[in-house]
């Protein structure tokens, strides 16, 4: 199952991407197209076709296309060959949901969450804009902050806003997901991209309400190195970006202790979002983004399949 490759394990295309190297490209739709084509031109050797299932057409073929995708029998009846073209669930609507709070603004080393959580979505909305389906964005800390309505002509907006957010306020889950939920009115795919600061069931009862008419749902769950390990030296304090409010700690003795809620939380989540039929996927901040686009590929094409 692809769902359970390691973590640590290399992914299709991951050697085009270095983190570090684009925190220096001061251009989102660069930085999209970097990470997208580069980790497209990587699947070459994958099982993975793409995450399109439904054939739309024939185009004739041309030097570099799979030769997988070369219809045969077409070949034997015309002595010309053409390549089958797909479309993904009928130029489907997808909303991403941005988590802007403030603690989405730490981030121990080139990124922070929000930086990562950027690239992320627009890397996603470039993906989305090549299957030609329509883009949203929305947004929300405490409450909705920006709407970008899902439109195929609205990549850039999304940048745009994209660009513009800046983390601020407290999280809080209910309210603006039960706004957002109001506003699907029609059947949609549901990205929402959060550092996910909330007890399990908490959550899910903020997620259930977009489940309405028939919405699919996948949760990316970012979380900084030092957020999973606490591998800090010398330090007595850790201070609350949402609060301001410092925590005395001894960051040693408390770390195994740590080290064992964070992986019990991460654990609640993947088991009581997938038992509701939503998908959960784990992204460590310091990994290339090569592997979170493998898994939510994998789930997409999952969901595609099993429709």
């Amino acid at each position: 199952m692809l769902r359970q490759r390691e973590e640590g394990a290399q992914i299709p295309g991951e050697r085009f991407i270095d983190l570090e190297v684009l925190t220096r490209i001061d251009n989102l739709e660069l930085i999209a197209r970097t990470v997208v084509d580069g980790f497209i031109s990587g699947l070459h050797r994958s099982p993975m076709l793409g995450m399109s299932v439904d054939f739309a057409e024939h185009r004739a073929y041309m030097p570099g296309d799979d030769v997988r995708r070369v219809d045969w029998k077409l070949f034997a009846r015309t002595d010309r060959l053409y390549v089958k073209e797909f479309e993904a669930d009928s130029n489907a609507n997808m909303h991403m949901l941005l988590d802007v709070s403030a603690s989405m603004n730490y981030g121990s080393g080139a990124l922070t969450k929000l930086d990562y959580a950027r690239y992320l979505a627009a890397s996603l909305a470039y993906l989305a804009s090549r299957q030609r389906d329509r883009i949203g964005l929305i947004t929300f800390d405490h409450d909705v902050i920006e709407t970008v309505p899902p439109s195929i002509r609205h990549f850039s907006r999304v940048l745009h806003a994209l660009d513009q957010c800046r983390p601020a306020g407290h999280s809080e889950y209910h309210r603006p997901l039960e706004k957002i939920g109001e506003r699907l009115r029609r059947r949609s795919f549901v990205v929402l991209i959060s550092d996910l600061y909330e007890t399990p069931e908490r959550l899910l009862s903020a997620i259930a309400q977009l489940r309405c008419r028939g919405n699919d749902l996948i949760v990316f769950h970012l979380l900084d190195p030092l957020e999973l390990s606490l591998e800090l030296d010398d330090v007595s304090s850790l201070e609350d970006l949402e609060t301001g409010t410092n925590l005395p700690i001894a960051a040693a003795q408390f770390r195994a202790s740590y080290q064992q809620l964070v992986r019990e939380h991460r654990a609640a989540l993947e088991q009581k979002l997938g038992s509701n039929q939503i998908d959960y996927i784990f992204a460590d901040i310091s990994r290339p983004l090569d592997g979170v686009l493998f898994r939510y590929l994998s789930d997409r094409e999952r969901q595609i399949r099993t429709r």
